[in-house]
């Protein structure tokens, strides 16, 4: 989970940069922001995450991305079989 404030180098550009560590490519990546309008959720798919999250984020929204995620990693690995 990346907030997208971060200071000095944005939650984008982080996950842009964790995406081309070859060692770090699988990894799930959860946006959290205040930002919400479609050109944000389209940003953020854009800079490499997997789910995107508005603030204030309640335990369910990330319950649900989390599940979210661990079924998209499985039907991943199932295909790679």
């Amino acid at each position: 989970m990346l907030d997208i404030g971060l200071p000095q180098i944005d939650g984008y550009e982080l996950a842009r940069r964790l995406r081309m560590v070859p060692e770090l490519r699988a990894t799930r990546l959860i946006a959290v922001t205040g930002y919400g309008q479609p050109q944000d959720r389209e940003r953020a798919r854009a800079a490499g995450f997997d789910e995107h999250l508005i603030k204030p984020v309640s335990t369910a929204g990330v319950a649900h991305a989390l599940v979210g995620l661990g079924a998209r990693t499985l039907a991943t690995s199932s295909s790679a079989s």
